[in-house]
């Protein structure tokens, strides 16, 4: 692949990158904070099906990866929380949904384990529940800690503020969440931005995902950046 990983579109990117039906995909955001929006609509079109999908949580019911639930595509989530979806809740307690349910900061590590070679890791949380459930339990120090495998992907869809053309990313406040991470931890990684710049416009220092990760690129327009839960003073 060429330097320039910039591609016209969502629907361009999924069809150059070979997103197909059983894909492993993560995906950026926190609720609906850093979400990639136009990836999931692209993904909703293209229609793919038996998705096993990682993030954070599934948005709501009709926005996010909801709207993945809404037509049936997605297999298995793993997440850290139902959160404010009905739906990914009715089909999780209905058994038509696949969920691996993960402590956060487990998550976010072992997505970080992924994108650094690391296969597995001991830790303390969720020693003594069903989280640690058939899997192997060490003593270090006098403390129990299970074994948590990593985690990776053949697709992460990103959400970035600025991107190159190259594929250097910057990210605004804790839209940044998950986002770099997932990117280390990727085989083939799209990355929508708010602002595609000139190479040279993004202050090296800046820089917070290198464009080495990045596959593909396109700018994104009118973003809905809903809000999960809007709490206002009276």
């Amino acid at each position: 692949m060429g330097l320039d990983k910039r591609v016209a579109s969502a629907d361009q990117a999924l069809e150059k990158a070979g997103v197909s039906d059983g894909a492993h995909i993560m995906m950026g955001g926190f609720g609906l904070c850093g979400i990639p929006e136009h990836l999931i609509a692209a993904l909703k079109r293209r229609g793919c099906k038996d998705l096993v999908v990682m993030s954070n949580n599934a948005g709501v019911d009709d926005f996010g990866i909801g709207l993945l639930l809404q037509t049936r595509q997605v297999r298995k989530m793993i997440s850290t929380y139902v959160g404010e979806n009905k739906l990914f809740e009715s089909q999780f307690l209905s058994g038509e949904l696949e969920v691996e349910l993960v402590p956060q900061g487990t998550f976010a590590e072992r997505i970080r384990a992924g994108g650094a070679g690391i296969p597995a890791f001991y830790t303390p949380t969720g020693v003594g529940t069903k989280v640690a459930e058939g899997k192997e339990i060490r003593d270090f120090g006098g403390t129990d800690y299970v074994l948590e495998s990593a985690l990776k992907a053949d697709f992460s869809f990103i959400k970035c503020d600025q991107a190159d053309h190259w594929g250097n990313l910057t990210y605004r406040k804790t839209a940044r969440n998950f986002n770099p991470m997932m990117a280390t931890a990727g085989s083939v990684v799209i990355a929508e931005c708010e602002s595609l710049v000139e190479v040279g416009s993004i202050e090296p220092d800046h820089v917070v995902t290198p464009a080495v990760y990045v596959d593909y690129v396109f700018q994104g327009d009118q973003y809905e950046k809903r809000i999960e839960q809007r709490t206002t003073r009276s």
